[in-house]
Protein backbone atom coordinates (compact mmCIF):
# COMPACT_ATOMS: atom_id res chain seq x y z
CA UNK A 1 0.00 0.00 0.00
CA UNK A 2 1.58 3.51 -0.84
CA UNK A 3 2.40 5.66 2.15
CA UNK A 4 1.12 8.47 2.09
CA UNK A 5 0.65 12.01 4.31
CA UNK A 6 -1.83 15.18 4.44
CA UNK A 7 -0.63 17.99 5.74
CA UNK A 8 -2.98 20.74 6.63
CA UNK A 9 -2.28 24.57 7.14
CA UNK A 10 -4.58 26.26 9.61
CA UNK A 11 -4.40 30.17 8.57
CA UNK A 12 -5.99 32.68 10.88
CA UNK A 13 -7.58 34.72 8.77
CA UNK A 14 -9.10 37.96 10.14
CA UNK A 15 -12.29 37.66 8.08
CA UNK A 16 -13.96 34.62 8.49
CA UNK A 17 -15.25 34.39 4.24
CA UNK A 18 -11.41 34.33 3.54
CA UNK A 19 -10.01 30.42 3.08
CA UNK A 20 -9.47 28.96 5.98
CA UNK A 21 -6.83 26.24 5.63
CA UNK A 22 -5.06 24.37 2.66
CA UNK A 23 -4.61 20.27 2.39
CA UNK A 24 -1.47 19.25 0.83
CA UNK A 25 -2.52 15.62 0.06
CA UNK A 26 0.36 13.53 -1.37
CA UNK A 27 -0.53 12.81 -5.11
CA UNK A 28 -1.34 8.56 -4.27
CA UNK A 29 -3.91 5.86 -5.63
CA UNK A 30 -5.28 5.80 -1.93
CA UNK A 31 -6.45 8.20 0.95
CA UNK A 32 -3.61 9.05 3.03
CA UNK A 33 -2.62 7.78 6.47
CA UNK A 34 -1.40 9.97 8.20
CA UNK A 35 -2.30 13.70 8.83
CA UNK A 36 -0.12 16.11 10.23
CA UNK A 37 -1.33 19.51 11.03
CA UNK A 38 0.06 22.98 11.71
CA UNK A 39 -0.72 26.64 12.47
CA UNK A 40 0.89 29.35 10.54
CA UNK A 41 0.77 32.76 11.59
CA UNK A 42 0.38 34.46 8.06
CA UNK A 43 0.11 33.53 5.04
CA UNK A 44 3.21 34.37 3.09
CA UNK A 45 5.04 31.84 0.88
CA UNK A 46 7.93 31.84 3.43
CA UNK A 47 5.86 30.86 6.58
CA UNK A 48 3.93 27.99 4.32
CA UNK A 49 7.34 26.99 3.09
CA UNK A 50 8.68 26.25 6.58
CA UNK A 51 5.52 24.93 7.99
CA UNK A 52 5.54 22.26 5.13
CA UNK A 53 9.49 21.55 5.16
CA UNK A 54 9.74 21.55 9.46
CA UNK A 55 6.34 19.04 9.35
CA UNK A 56 6.98 16.99 6.58
CA UNK A 57 11.17 16.57 7.07
CA UNK A 58 11.50 13.73 9.32
CA UNK A 59 9.09 12.10 6.74
CA UNK A 60 11.62 12.56 4.11
CA UNK A 61 12.48 9.16 2.88
CA UNK A 62 8.42 8.50 2.52
CA UNK A 63 7.71 11.21 0.37
CA UNK A 64 7.51 11.14 -3.19
CA UNK A 65 5.04 13.77 -4.60
CA UNK A 66 3.06 16.59 -3.57
CA UNK A 67 0.24 18.06 -4.73
CA UNK A 68 -1.06 21.86 -3.87
CA UNK A 69 -3.71 24.07 -4.46
CA UNK A 70 -2.78 27.16 -6.07
CA UNK A 71 -2.30 30.36 -4.19
CA UNK A 72 0.57 33.10 -3.82
CA UNK A 73 1.40 31.33 -0.47
CA UNK A 74 3.11 28.55 -2.35
CA UNK A 75 5.58 30.71 -4.33
CA UNK A 76 8.57 29.20 -2.72
CA UNK A 77 7.54 25.73 -4.03
CA UNK A 78 10.85 25.17 -6.07
CA UNK A 79 12.89 25.35 -2.24
CA UNK A 80 10.44 22.99 -0.91
CA UNK A 81 11.19 20.48 -3.67
CA UNK A 82 14.65 21.04 -2.79
CA UNK A 83 14.72 20.66 0.78
CA UNK A 84 12.38 17.61 0.40
CA UNK A 85 13.97 16.05 -2.26
CA UNK A 86 10.29 15.50 -3.75
CA UNK A 87 8.35 16.21 -7.16
CA UNK A 88 5.72 19.13 -6.68
CA UNK A 89 2.44 19.17 -8.57
CA UNK A 90 -0.27 22.19 -8.67
CA UNK A 91 -4.29 21.32 -9.09
CA UNK A 92 -6.26 22.88 -12.04
CA UNK A 93 -8.22 25.76 -10.58
CA UNK A 94 -11.55 25.12 -10.04
CA UNK A 95 -11.58 21.50 -10.30
CA UNK A 96 -12.10 19.96 -6.56
CA UNK A 97 -12.44 16.21 -8.76
CA UNK A 98 -8.88 16.20 -8.71
CA UNK A 99 -8.51 16.41 -4.80
CA UNK A 100 -10.99 14.16 -3.52
CA UNK A 101 -8.70 13.12 -0.93
CA UNK A 102 -8.28 16.69 -0.04
CA UNK A 103 -12.17 17.05 -0.11
CA UNK A 104 -12.51 14.20 2.25
CA UNK A 105 -9.75 15.48 4.71
CA UNK A 106 -11.44 18.97 5.02
CA UNK A 107 -14.83 17.38 5.97
CA UNK A 108 -13.30 15.52 8.76
CA UNK A 109 -11.33 18.07 10.58
CA UNK A 110 -14.27 20.59 9.83
CA UNK A 111 -15.53 18.39 12.52
CA UNK A 112 -12.90 19.67 15.25
CA UNK A 113 -12.73 23.64 13.58
CA UNK A 114 -16.15 24.06 12.16
CA UNK A 115 -16.46 26.97 9.97
CA UNK A 116 -18.34 29.54 12.65
CA UNK A 117 -15.11 28.55 14.80
CA UNK A 118 -12.43 31.76 14.71
CA UNK A 119 -9.27 29.94 13.43
CA UNK A 120 -7.40 32.76 15.37
CA UNK A 121 -9.08 30.96 18.92
CA UNK A 122 -7.20 27.57 17.95
CA UNK A 123 -4.71 26.69 20.16
CA UNK A 124 -1.94 24.45 20.10
CA UNK A 125 -3.11 21.91 21.87
CA UNK A 126 -6.40 22.21 19.55
CA UNK A 127 -4.66 21.54 16.79
CA UNK A 128 -2.23 18.32 18.48
CA UNK A 129 -5.94 16.91 19.98
CA UNK A 130 -7.10 16.91 15.84
CA UNK A 131 -4.94 15.34 15.25
CA UNK A 132 -4.18 12.94 17.64
CA UNK A 133 -8.04 11.73 17.05
CA UNK A 134 -8.02 11.86 13.18
CA UNK A 135 -4.55 9.56 13.35
CA UNK A 136 -5.80 7.03 15.74
CA UNK A 137 -9.52 6.95 14.34
CA UNK A 138 -9.91 3.85 12.35
CA UNK A 139 -10.73 3.94 8.95
CA UNK A 140 -12.83 1.64 6.22
CA UNK A 141 -10.28 2.54 3.31
CA UNK A 142 -7.51 1.32 5.64
CA UNK A 143 -9.16 -2.42 6.49
CA UNK A 144 -9.89 -0.70 10.08
CA UNK A 145 -6.52 -0.20 10.61
CA UNK A 146 -5.56 3.53 11.79
CA UNK A 147 -3.85 5.84 9.72
CA UNK A 148 -0.91 5.57 12.54
CA UNK A 149 -1.01 1.84 12.53
CA UNK A 150 -0.34 2.02 8.63
CA UNK A 151 1.79 4.41 8.18
CA UNK A 152 4.46 3.68 11.01
CA UNK A 153 3.77 -0.09 10.39
CA UNK A 154 2.39 -0.94 13.88
CA UNK A 155 -0.86 -1.88 16.02
CA UNK A 156 -2.47 0.44 18.45
CA UNK A 157 -4.51 -1.53 20.78
CA UNK A 158 -8.21 -1.19 20.44
CA UNK A 159 -8.76 0.85 23.96
CA UNK A 160 -6.01 3.59 22.62
CA UNK A 161 -7.52 3.82 19.07
CA UNK A 162 -10.69 4.13 20.33
CA UNK A 163 -9.20 7.23 23.41
CA UNK A 164 -10.09 5.28 26.80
Amino acid sequence: MPISVGFLLVIPEDDSDGPLFQILPLNTPRPWTLTIIDVVARRTAAAVRGAIVSGLVTHKGKLHTLTYDNGKEMAEHEQITEELGIKVYFAHPYSSWERGVNENANGLIRQYFPKDRKLTDITREDVEQAMERLNHRPRKTLGFRTPYEVFFSTHTPLTVALGS
